[in-house]
């Protein structure tokens, strides 16, 4: 017989409580995930803890700070939510069927509000050390890619204002993290237990960030991207915003949100076609997310393990310990 876990206190019940988790979970990554990157980029130099110019000690920081700021919203949302806490994860699940359709949107609104309010506090937080580096470089908001840099991504110079290159970069960054997000949830195969699935997940990003994100800034994630750029164009970054328009590069604002869409459906579906037939064909427990009701959340990371909840009669979505990003 399944085990039901007691919803947590203070949630409302359905959809509006699963919407206010991914907004808090999406909240807290930016927070901390946009954060590190002002750290980098103008904390330790700003505050006199940094001499040396931005180096390989500061990409470390960002791609640990995006990992762990995985780990943290997803343990914030996921017994509610799943914690897609990223629109590509929500897509991706809708389209291999353990998500229901008419959620989609409602979910990927909560995730851009969350990012965009997420982006409002670093800054609120940061904006004396940004305005300094501003001066101190002799430039204003609507010349400096470096602090821009603190919210959302642009692509590296060597792809010049080519379009296909960061599009391709977006698409494989996104199509690994859903491949291993959905090895992550399948009890069939290793999944994680022990609540460890959020821990995993942020490896996951954090491992991209090492080896994919110099390309283009590895937002592998729709929200995490346009919902901080959206702030930044009206907090004076302007064209370097939206459309995304520097010396290198044009109308970059959509490859963000086009390439993880994709790359999210092609990752999930790799695994789905490839992985999870031959596990299937084997026999052994249900996999995770494997369930009836048409409104139930997917799980991910803290659920690994743990016997999929039943769905309750009255056409709620049931209450399983789920997660999933970036």
């Amino acid at each position: 017989m399944a085990v039901r876990s007691p919803r947590r206190r203070g949630y409302p019940e359905g959809l509006g409580g699963e919407l206010v988790a991914e907004f808090l979970g999406t909240l807290v990554l930016l927070l901390l995930g946009c954060g590190s990157v002002a750290v980098a980029v103008v904390g330790l130099p700003g505050s006199g803890r940094q001499v040396a110019a931005f180096g390989p000690a500061n990409w470390l920081i960002i791609s640990w700070g995006w990992g762990l700021a995985v780990v943290f919203g997803v343990y914030v949302a996921g017994g509610i939510s799943g914690a897609h806490i990223n629109p590509a994860v929500t897509l991706a699940f809708a389209v291999r069927r353990t998500f229901p359709w008419r959620k989609v949107l409602p979910y990927w609104g909560a995730q851009l509000v969350g990012a965009f309010v997420g982006a409002a506090l670093v800054y609120a937080t940061y904006r004396w050390a940004i305005d300094a580096a501003n001066m101190k470089a002799g430039i204003g908001r609507q010349q400096s890619l470096s602090t821009y840099s603190i919210f959302a991504t642009f692509p590296a110079e060597y792809f010049g204002n080519s379009w296909w290159g960061p599009l391709l970069d977006q698409i494989v960054g996104t199509a690994v993290l859903l491949l291993l997000i959905c090895a992550l949830i399948d009890t069939k195969n290793l999944a994680p237990g022990s609540n460890l699935g959020p821990f995993l997940t942020g490896l996951v990003v954090f491992a991209i960030g090492l080896t994919f994100g110099t390309n283009a800034g590895y937002a592998i994630n729709p929200a995490r991207d346009f919902g901080p750029r959206l702030f930044t164009f009206f907090e004076g970054w302007g064209s370097i915003a939206l459309p995304g328009t520097y010396q290198w590069f044009s109308h970059y604002w959509w490859i963000p949100i086009v390439g993880p869409l994709i790359g999210g459906i092609i990752g999930s579906q790799l695994y789905e076609r490839l992985i999870a037939p031959v596990i299937r064909a084997r026999g052994g427990p249900s996999e995770e997310g494997r369930v009836p009701a048409k409104d139930a959340p997917v799980p991910s990371g803290p659920s690994a393990g743990r016997p999929a909840p039943e769905a309750p009669s009255d056409g709620r979505p049931p209450e399983g310990r789920p997660p999933a990003e970036a």
